[in-house]
C-alpha cells in the first residue's frame, strides 16, 4: 500500500524538527559535560547506520579507534560502549550502584509483565527482594541439589539419542539435540514434569517460545531509538512481541492452574519433590513474606530462567564441542583425564567434577572467547563522572564482554584456545600477572567476566555450570569426535550460538551402562 505523499512530508518534517532540537540540546549540555570519544554522528540515527550483527563486533571494531569508554548516539538515545578491563571496574565495581539499572525496551517490558520479573526489573524493594530469594532458595544450593536427579534425566536422554544415532550411522543434528536437552531440563526444573508426564506438544510449544523469546528480545526495534517513531510498529516487531507474548501467557495459565488444582487436591503435601513454581507459590501464599508475589511475578521470573538457562546453557556446549573439535590435542588431555579419574565403567557425575581440572579449564577458556551473552546490559541511575567523562543519567551502557576476554594488554595470545592457561602452574602465568587458575566466574576478576558482575551478575551461574561441565564430559567419555575443521562463525540472539550446527555421525567410544532408566 503506498503512503500518502502528505504523510511523508509530516514525518520527514517532524523529524527534522525534533533532531534540530536535539542538536540544540547537545550544544548547550556540551558547555556542561564532556562525554567520552566516538564517532561522528549523522541526523536523525546518529551512528545506527555503523552497527552491523553481531553487535558486539561492530562495538570492538569501533573501540579499537575511538577507545575503551566510547560515546554513541543511537538515534535518540544516549549509549556508552565499555570495551576493556579497567573500564568495566570503574563501571561494574566503583561505580555498580549508579548503573544498576537495565535498558527498558518495548520486548523487555513486555516479556517481563512490566517490570515484573527479575531480569528486568528496576533496583528497588522488589527486585532486592527477589535477588536474595534467587540466592537463598530458588537458584541456592540446596535446591539445585534437590534437582540434580532432573538434570541426570536431561543428560542421560541427552547420551542416549546419541548412542541410538552412533548405532544406527545416522547423523544428527548435535546442536538442535544439545538445545532440546537444555529446555526440557530447566522446564522439568521448573514444573516438575516428567518424561513421562509431559504432554509433548507444550515440550515443542515452550522450546519454540524460548526460542523466539531470545530472539526478539535480541533484535534491534528501531522504534526503540529512534524518538520520533516510537507508537509505530514499522518493523512489525510490535505484533510478533505481543503474540508470543500472548501464547507463553496462555502456557503458563495452564501450567500453574493445573499446579494449583494438584496442591489443592495434595493439601499438606505427599513428600514430592518441589519444583520451582512450587517453590513460588509458596512465597506467594506467604502472608508474612516481605512482599506479596503476584502472577505476574512467577510468569516473569518462569520466562527469564527459560530462556536465560536454557539457550546459555546449550550455546556454551555448542563451542566447547566445536574449539575440542578443532584441537584434537586438547581434546585426547581432557579423554586421558576423564580415563583416569572416571574410568570406562560408569557415566560421569557431577560430583566427579570437582576432580577433572582440565575439564574445567575448558569451560573457563570457552567461556571466555565465547561468552554466552555478549554484552551486559545496563543503563545510569544518577550522573556518573568516570576518567575525567560525564556520563548523564538514562544513558545506555554496554558492557562488551566478548571485547573484554581478548583484551591482549591481560591475555597473551587472546584469539588462541588455550585451557592450560586456567591451570595453576600449567601455563605459568596468566598475562594479567595472576595465575589463570585462581580465576572463577564470580566477577571479581574483570578481565573475565562471563557472567557479568556486580549487583546484576547472573544469578544461575551455579545452574549453568553444573549443566555444562557434567555434559561436557560425558560428550567427551562416551564419544569419539573425529570431524572436518568447524567454522567458528557466530549466530544472532541475546545468546550467541553458532552460525551453523555441528551435524555429524557420533562414533561411540565405550558403553558406562547397557541401559538407561529415562
Amino acid at each position: 500500500m503506498e503512503v500518502p505523499v502528505m504523510v511523508l512530508y509530516s514525518i520527514l518534517s517532524v523529524a527534522t524538527l525534533v533532531y534540530l532540537l536535539f542538536i540544540l540540546h547537545s550544544n548547550l549540555s556540551k558547555n556542561k559535560a564532556r562525554l567520552p570519544p566516538g564517532p561522528p554522528a549523522i541526523p536523525i540515527i546518529g551512528h545506527l547506520h555503523l552497527l552491523r550483527p553481531p553487535p558486539h563486533q561492530s562495538f570492538h571494531k569501533l573501540a579499537e579507534r575511538y577507545g575503551p569508554l566510547m560515546h554513541l548516539r543511537l538515534g535518540s538515545v544516549q549509549a556508552i560502549v565499555v570495551s576493556s578491563p579497567d573500564m568495566a571496574r570503574e563501571v561494574l565495581k566503583t561505580h555498580d550502584a549508579d548503573f544498576a539499572n537495565r535498558p527498558q525496551t518495548l520486548a523487555s517490558r513486555r516479556f517481563a509483565y512490566d517490570s515484573a520479573g527479575f531480569a528486568f526489573a528496576p533496583v528497588g524493594p522488589y527486585w532486592r527482594f527477589i535477588r536474595r530469594l534467587c540466592i537463598s532458595e530458588l537458584l541456592g544450593s540446596s535446591t539445585l541439589d534437590r534437582l540434580l536427579p532432573v538434570r541426570r534425566l536431561g543428560m542421560h536422554e541427552f547420551i542416549q539419542t546419541l548412542f541410538e544415532a552412533s548405532r544406527r550411522r545416522e547423523a544428527v543434528n548435535v546442536s538442535w539435540e544439545l538445545v532440546k536437552m537444555a529446555n526440557a531440563t530447566i522446564r522439568r526444573s521448573l514444573t516438575g514434569s516428567t518424561a513421562s508426564q509431559e504432554d509433548e506438544d507444550q515440550a515443542e510449544e515452550a522450546m519454540e517460545l524460548s526460542k523466539q523469546v531470545s530472539e526478539l528480545i535480541g533484535a534491534f526495534n528501531v522504534s526503540d531509538f529512534i524518538w520520533v517513531l516510537r507508537g509505530w510498529d514499522v518493523q512489525g516487531l510490535g505484533k510478533r512481541i505481543d503474540d508470543v507474548h500472548r501464547r507463553f501467557d496462555v502456557m503458563m495459565e495452564k501450567i500453574i492452574s493445573k499446579k494449583e488444582d494438584v496442591r489443592k487436591r495434595k493439601a499438606g503435601g505427599d513428600g514430592a519433590m518441589k519444583d520451582l513454581v512450587d517453590m513460588m507459590l509458596d512465597i506467594s501464599n506467604d502472608d508474612k513474606a516481605e512482599i506479596k508475589l503476584t502472577r505476574e511475578n512467577i510468569k516473569s521470573f518462569v520466562l527469564d530462567v527459560f530462556t536465560a538457562g536454557s539457550d546459555s546453557s546449550a550455546a556454551t556446549l555448542e563451542w566447547a564441542l566445536s574449539e575440542l573439535i578443532n584441537h584434537p590435542d586438547k581434546l585426547e588431555r581432557a579423554k586421558s583425564e576423564i580415563d583416569e579419574v572416571i574410568g570406562k565403567e560408569r557415566i560421569v557425575e557431577e560430583s566427579d567434577v570437582c576432580k577433572l581440572d582440565y575439564l574445567q579449564a575448558i569451560v573457563k577458556e570457552t567461556l571466555r572467547l565465547h561468552p554466552a551473552a555478549a554484552i551486559a546490559h545496563r543503563t545510569t541511575i544518577n550522573d556518573v563522572r568516570i576518567r575525567d567523562y560525564d556520563i548523564p543519567a538514562g544513558c545506555y551502557v554496554y558492557v562488551n564482554l566478548w571485547s573484554i576476554g581478548k583484551d591482549p594488554g591481560y591475555w597473551e595470545e587472546p584469539l588462541e584456545f588455550r585451557p592450560e592457561r586456567f591451570i595453576v602452574g600449567d601455563d605459568k602465568k596468566s598475562s594479567s600477572g595472576s595465575e589463570g587458575g585462581v580465576m572463577d566466574f564470580r566477577g571479581q576478576y574483570f578481565q573475565y567476566l562471563p557472567f557479568g558482575s556486580g549487583r546484576r551478575v547472573c544469578p544461575g551461574i551455579n545452574l549453568a555450570l553444573n549443566t555444562v561441565q557434567v555434559t561436557l564430559a560425558a560428550l567427551i567419555q562416551c564419544f569419539e569426535w573425529k570431524h572436518e575443521r568447524l567454522d567458528m562463525c557466530e549466530g544472532l540472539g541475546v545468546v550467541i550460538p553458532r552460525a551453523n550446527p555441528i551435524v555429524c555421525v557420533p562414533v561411540a567410544r565405550l558403553h558406562p551402562f547397557t541401559s538407561l532408566e529415562i
